[in-house]
């Protein structure tokens, strides 16, 4: 997940130049998603193969609403990131991301592991939105 992690504001550079140089964040997106597309299928392919019909069967509507929030993050820092800097959008992301996440966790929200907001929990999320905070703060 580290290394995962990197690669969020390596992707955000990248396709923000990208979104540059086409002069539209929507067509950088696009981009990225078809590379993505055939980067998915071959992955896929070497892991097995396309899952059979019936596994598709009785996926309730909200669990394709991923696609919906990946698209939005894309379009939103490869708009962003020129704008106000990589950095500081990744900390409004990784702000966002910490929020959510412990909200997920406390209700279990969608198949999450249950896990309560307790005080200490709230303390060690605040650290991290300062640390995070005070390594993108100018100077």
């Amino acid at each position: 997940m580290f290394v995962a992690g990197i690669g969020i504001p390596l992707m955000a550079t990248l396709n923000a130049g990208l979104g540059r140089q086409l002069a539209s964040p929507a067509a950088a997106t696009f981009v990225l998603y078809v590379v993505g597309l055939a980067l998915s299928l071959g992955l896929m392919l070497a892991m097995g193969g396309l899952p059979s019909a019936d596994k598709f069967t009785g996926i309730r509507p909200h669990f394709y609403m991923g696609a919906v929030f990946v698209v939005f993050y894309i379009v939103s820092i490869t708009w962003a990131g020129p704008r106000i800097g990589i950095g500081n959008a990744v900390f409004f992301v990784l702000l966002g991301q910490l929020i959510a996440a412990a909200a997920i966790d406390h209700y279990g929200l969608w198949g999450a592991v249950q896990t309560a907001i307790t005080p200490k929990r709230v303390l060690g999320i605040a650290v991290m939105a300062l640390g995070v905070y005070l390594a993108r703060k100018p100077a």
